[in-house]
């Protein structure tokens, strides 16, 4: 029995890539274990030591969506995320030995308990004819931690890839949802917002498989498929953003000096410089890990050439040559205005070639300013001056013209980037080709590619 060598890579492809599921598949039942440590390293490690723990109550920590699970086919009541983020958010404060949580979340149940002691201890006294101490008073908090989980996005981002050739093939799937929470310090003594912070996280869930359907000899088929999902549990994603945002808060609450640590300067220079850059990073940062590239400078300089096609009285259209220096000037991040002075050799292998310059005034503007790779358009009014021909027979032709154009642009450094074009220019005459033939005016398109290079300060602010 015979494979072809691609079947047998793909099954081995898909194998290999399930390996981690089939080795840890589980077999029998699993004995109860401490919660999971998601984070690589512990979220309050680096964190110093409070001058003294901050008394703090957590009377609801909820879930703000109202979200209902997603389900492909039906309905469902069970919530998109977990209902317990209060008491996550009282583990991760007393993780952190920052605060002192105290009970807030059921006080009732408190009260009524401490009811129930203070008269029991009444009772014996009275029996007992002894003095019994009372209870102590109880904490009251300083500071109130307010908040919640307010959005839960799903289907943020997904995508995936297959294929499949003669009954043998795998796919991939992804899908990426979006948690944020939101944490703020209230003083009980005044009602003053102190801090506000909030934090976003992805979850992530991924398919792969690998399958083979296919007749290896007569009447015998070989069927084969393997493959795995993975979802990232939401309950660990949730309890990562309240961790990070109770990092967050404490960090923030240092530099506004709301409470003090137990370490010297340098150590909170350095701690206070750390995640000032961590949040310059996530600015600078947009959706789906993006960076933000600062494309839009004050002035940039652009170097084209183009294999222009001119539309006109003949069948034949064959490319010329094109070229143009253009000075551009940012009105801001996404409009820019341009001033180009070009050169255009138009072709015909049966009948001319014709030599152009051009002057063009265009307004620009930028879809996607702030990505490493974004799609841009144009379009402006100019003028085209006819240079020379080879043929002195034919007419010579200027003629004011409009043009528009599309293109895209990719940064290649700080200061450069890569550009791809495709521009139409609409003359007012007939003669562009040297020849005067019918009702339609002449008209050429343009296609290739720019290098443009900035200067000046961006524009993004």
């Amino acid at each position: 029995m015979k494979l072809r060598p691609f079947i047998v890579l793909v099954v081995c492809i898909g194998f290999l890539s399930g390996c981690g599921t089939y080795f840890n598949q589980p077999y029998d039942f699993q004995q109860p274990r401490l919660g999971e440590t998601i984070n690589t390293r512990e979220p309050f490690k680096n964190l110093p030591k409070p001058s003294e723990p901050v008394v703090v109550g957590v009377y609801n920590f909820k879930d703000q969506t109202g979200q209902y699970k997603a389900v492909e086919t039906g309905s469902t009541f069970s919530t998109a995320v977990p209902q317990g983020a209060t008491t996550m958010m009282i583990k991760a404060l007393e993780d952190s030995e920052w605060f002192t949580p105290i009970e807030r979340e059921n006080l009732a149940n408190l009260l009524n308990e401490r009811n129930i002691i203070r008269t029991t201890r009444e009772e014996y006294r009275r029996s007992n004819q002894q003095d019994v101490k009372p209870l102590p008073p109880l904490l009251f908090a300083g500071i109130l931690l307010e908040g919640g989980i307010i959005s839960y996005d799903t289907n943020t981002m997904t995508g995936g890839i297959g294929a499949r050739y003669f009954g043998a093939g795998g796919s991939s799937q992804y899908r990426q949802d979006r948690i944020t929470v939101y944490l703020r310090a209230v003083s009980t003594s005044t009602g003053k917002i102190l801090k506000t912070v909030y934090v976003s996280k992805t979850i992530l869930s991924q398919s792969i498989d690998a399958s083979l359907f296919r007749f290896v000899s007569f009447q015998r088929l070989m069927e084969a498929e393997t493959g795995f999902t993975r979802n990232e549990p939401i309950q660990l994603a949730l309890k990562e953003a309240i961790e990070k945002s109770v990092e967050a808060l404490i960090i923030e609450g240092i530099e506004e000096k709301i409470w003090k640590p137990k370490a010297t300067d340098a150590e909170i220079s350095g701690l206070l410089h750390r995640y000032n850059k961590e949040k310059d990073n996530v600015e600078n940062t947009l959706l789906f890990k993006r960076p933000k590239i600062d494309r839009a400078h004050d002035n940039a300089f652009i170097v084209r050439a183009g294999l222009p096609f001119l539309n006109a009285d003949f069948n034949d259209k064959d490319p010329g040559f094109s070229g143009s220096l253009t000075y551009q000037k940012a009105i801001s991040s996404h409009f820019a205005a341009g001033l180009t002075l070009g050169y255009y050799n138009l072709y015909n292998p049966q009948t001319f070639t014709r030599e152009y310059v051009s002057y063009e005034a265009n307004l620009n503007y930028d879809f996607i300013p702030y990505d490493n790779f974004g799609p841009f358009v144009y379009g402006g009014v100019g003028y085209i001056d006819y240079l020379r021909s080879e043929d002195s027979s034919l007419e010579s032709a200027s003629s004011l013209k409009l043009q528009v154009g599309a293109g895209l642009d990719l940064n290649i450094s700080k200061r450069m980037s890569l550009q791809l074009f495709a521009e139409n220019h609409f003359t007012f005459n007939d003669r562009i080709d040297g020849y005067t033939n019918g009702k339609r005016d002449d008209y050429f398109y343009n296609f290739g590619v720019g290098l443009k290079y900035k200067v000046g300060k961006n524009k993004i602010k």
